[in-house]
């Protein structure tokens, strides 16, 4: 009997006319006249903790000469970071669904700001360890406080714009700790490029105290922790579900990105310059990619324009794995990076209208940040798969299994494009 009423309802909202599934999405939006600072803050945050991730990837060579340790020693830390992040995911993200948004973005983006600081300045390994470790804990927390920031305050018809954009403040993180290497470095040393973000701290927590708080978070805040765990219980299929998507989707991102430097090194010989100026063309490709699938998926819809932006990057393989130019590896690169950015460019507002209300900080975020715990092996499975196929199948091989992953994912999935969150 369930089961016919559910299907009922299904045809009833198929059979509903055209003009009435649209008002779903263009209803007009109840936002604050200043939720542009909402907005702003929560992107702004979330470009500086990419570029103070990405520093410490520059420095590898200076930081393991500092510290008088191997280089394998001050790698080891990223995955320490890395690990770090669903802690900060629970912890941060609990604080945000119950005591507001502002606040403890706030407090997250001067926390990692001052633990970035403090690094270069660290007097031996084991305090860097420490502080690498802590730092992994305001970065895992962010992205659920942002996120949920930036998607409740925006106005809903424009929402996957901003999802879009927000997203590629990750990308764009990258380009200006690349460009803080080549204008910041030279004249003022490599300890100012750890230092260079507090400024820019400051000036997201002015923007976030301007900011109106969340009317999502004001109408379904959590009365207690203790309803924390209740309320994921309730909701473990669908957790389940997402991590199991963001697991999918690491595996995308990792295995298009970390190794293909070393790719054009080994198989091509490119020089370093060759391969930079290669990384800076195909992660421009990226943040273009978050922002145009980002703003599509307004109007196609989350899941279409997910698999949209995977079949582009299915059509850019041959020439990103087996391009016999320079010119060839350029387009592949581009395309195939403006495809996985574009398909995460659309992760913040799916994941947000798929998250129960009361814990729109701390579930997309643990969501977020245990996919990339989950998928940071794809980098171990693809390079082992090198030896068996060679460089350019092991990353073919890889990709397509992912990608054909992604679409059943997306295919069988659900969605909940234009979601009221003030409801």
């Amino acid at each position: 009997m369930q089961i016919r009423e559910t299907l009922n309802m299904k045809w009833m909202n198929q059979s509903r006319p055209r003009s009435d599934a649209a008002s779903v999405v263009t209803t007009s939006d109840s936002v604050s006249p200043r939720w542009g600072f909402a907005v702003s803050s929560g992107i702004l945050g979330w470009i500086l903790d990419a570029f103070d991730f990405f520093v410490l990837v520059f420095l590898v060579d200076v930081l393991a000469k500092n510290f008088h340790v191997d280089k394998s020693d001050i790698v080891w830390t990223i995955t320490i970071t890395l690990a770090m992040r669903p802690v900060g995911a629970l912890l941060l993200g609990s604080l945000a669904d119950r005591f507001g948004r502002r606040r403890p973005l706030i407090a997250c983006v001067l926390y990692f700001s001052i633990i970035t600081a403090l690094a270069p300045f660290a007097p031996n390994y084991t305090v860097f360890v420490i502080l690498r470790a802590l730092y992994g804990i305001g970065m895992g927390g962010y992205w659920g406080i942002g996120a949920s920031l930036v998607m409740e305050s925006s106005p809903r018809r424009w929402r996957g714009l901003f999802s879009g954009i927000m997203q590629a403040g990750y990308s764009l993180g990258y380009l200006l700790a690349a460009v803080a290497l080549r204008v910041i470095e030279p004249r003022f040393g490599w300890r100012w490029m750890f230092l260079g973000g507090l400024a820019f701290a400051a000036v997201i927590a002015l923007l976030t105290l301007m900011s109106p708080e969340s009317s999502s978070w004001q109408k379904n805040r959590l009365v207690s922790f203790g309803e924390v765990s209740r309320i994921l219980w309730q909701h473990k299929n669908d957790f389940a579900y997402l991590v199991l998507l963001m697991t999918a989707m690491t595996c995308l991102s990792h295995g298009t990105q970390d190794l293909y430097p070393d790719f054009l090194k080994t198989v091509h010989r490119y020089s370093n310059d060759v391969v930079s100026n290669l990384a800076i063309l195909y992660n421009i490709g990226a943040i273009a990619g978050a922002l145009v699938i980002g703003s599509f998926s307004d109007r196609l819809g989350r899941r279409y324009s997910l698999m949209l932006a995977l079949c582009i990057s299915s059509l850019s393989i041959p020439l990103w794995a087996f391009g016999s130019s320079m010119i060839m590896l350029a387009i592949g690169s581009f395309m195939m990076q403006f495809g996985v950015q574009g398909a995460f460019g659309v992760i913040p507002a799916h994941l947000n209208e798929l998250s129960p209300a009361s814990v729109r900080s701390l579930f997309p975020g643990v969501v977020y940040q245990l996919g990339m715990l989950f998928g940071a092996p794809s980098v171990v499975v693809e390079f082992a798969l090198r030896r068996h196929f060679g460089y350019q199948w092991a990353l073919t091989v890889f990709e397509i299994c992912v990608i054909l992953a992604l679409f059943l994912i997306f295919g069988f999935g659900p969605e909940r494009r234009g979601r009221d969150f003030a409801a």
